[in-house]
């Protein structure tokens, strides 16, 4: 209840209730509800400043496990970074020693994105330097995986040119020799059988029973059959490709033609004695880039190390040639 004022009427010596005007209520309450909207509103300042509301509350926490997420993904983005590290290494290191191949420099593949304001947009924000180290991340790595991919992507096709080229080397006697007897006269100067003078013998001789089969010593295509009664006689040139040609001489017949795709191993003729020749044998060559090179040097899916030299050996000994 709210309490009744007095004054004192000097002029009728007597105390009279105060009464208040039409405007002072109006401005009291005015007043009033001024206050209390203040203080409420104060108040309500100070509850939001010290208390989350619920829809506060809920964005934080999905704001914190965000940030929780990011942390996450940036130490998995570190680990991809060292498996990558390693593919690259491998791939600079082992493979492309392997296959011959020239490494990928690191410039390349450390190479960034351009454009100075890439990452302006991701400003402003609390976790912003957070979210901009995750993205450069995911673009660096990004980049690094499509040069690596297309790396293997080379090495594939190294590989397979590599098998093509290994399977096309003359890597086999062109007869079957497992003792080594047959070799006749190696790759040097040597007699000539027929004038007896000193020359150069720019092959292998195998000596063997005329029939005895001849094998192509490597994949390739036949490039040239002949026949004549001097020099070579009878004999077929191989062209294996990656500049290598071999040639087989003095055979008795061959059974390929010219333009035809053989194997290794495969039967292309057999031994005689044609051409400039003094007894049943195959004259055998090996030519790198049109040079006349020892094929002693090609035998490595036929002998070991022990075969290997002692085959050295015989073919080195000076003595004469049967062409």
């Amino acid at each position: 209840m709210a309490k009744i004022k007095y004054y004192y009427d000097t002029k009728t010596l007597s105390y009279k209730r105060i009464e208040l005007s039409r405007f002072e209520k109006t401005a009291r309450i005015i007043y009033f509800i001024g206050s209390s909207a203040f203080i409420g509103t104060i108040m309500i300042l100070l509850f939001f400043q010290f208390f989350e509301s619920p829809k506060e509350k809920k964005l934080n926490n999905e704001i914190t496990f965000l940030n929780q997420q990011f942390e996450e993904i940036y130490k998995k983005m570190k680990q991809v970074d060292i498996v990558l590290d390693d593919l690259q290494n491998r791939d600079d290191n082992i493979y492309r020693v392997i296959f011959e191949a020239e490494p990928i420099s690191s410039s390349i593949r450390k190479a960034g994105y351009g454009g100075i304001n890439r990452y302006e947009k991701l400003n402003g924000f609390s976790n912003s330097s957070l979210v901009i180290e995750v993205t450069k991340k995911i673009d660096q790595l990004s980049k690094q995986l499509y040069i690596q991919s297309k790396s293997f992507d080379d090495i594939i096709e190294l590989a397979k040119t590599k098998a093509a080229m290994l399977a096309a080397i003359p890597a086999i006697q062109p007869l079957s020799n497992k003792d080594l007897s047959r070799i006749a006269s190696g790759f040097g100067p040597r007699i000539d059988p027929i004038y007896k003078t000193p020359k150069f013998h720019a092959g292998l001789d195998f000596s063997a029973k005329t029939g005895t089969p001849i094998y192509s010593t490597g994949d390739g295509k036949v490039s040239k059959v002949s026949k004549t009664r001097k020099g070579y006689g009878n004999y077929v040139v191989i062209d294996h490709g990656y500049g290598y040609k071999t040639l087989y001489a003095h055979m008795s017949k061959f059974i390929v033609k010219k333009g035809q795709s053989v194997k290794r191993g495969e039967t292309i003729g057999f031994v005689g004695n044609t051409g400039t020749s003094v007894a049943p044998h195959l004259h055998y060559e090996v030519h790198k880039n049109g040079r006349k090179i020892d094929p002693v040097n090609f035998y490595y899916n036929d002998l070991n190390a022990e075969e290997y030299e002692k085959m050295r050996i015989i073919s080195s000994q000076s003595n004469q040639s049967f062409d």
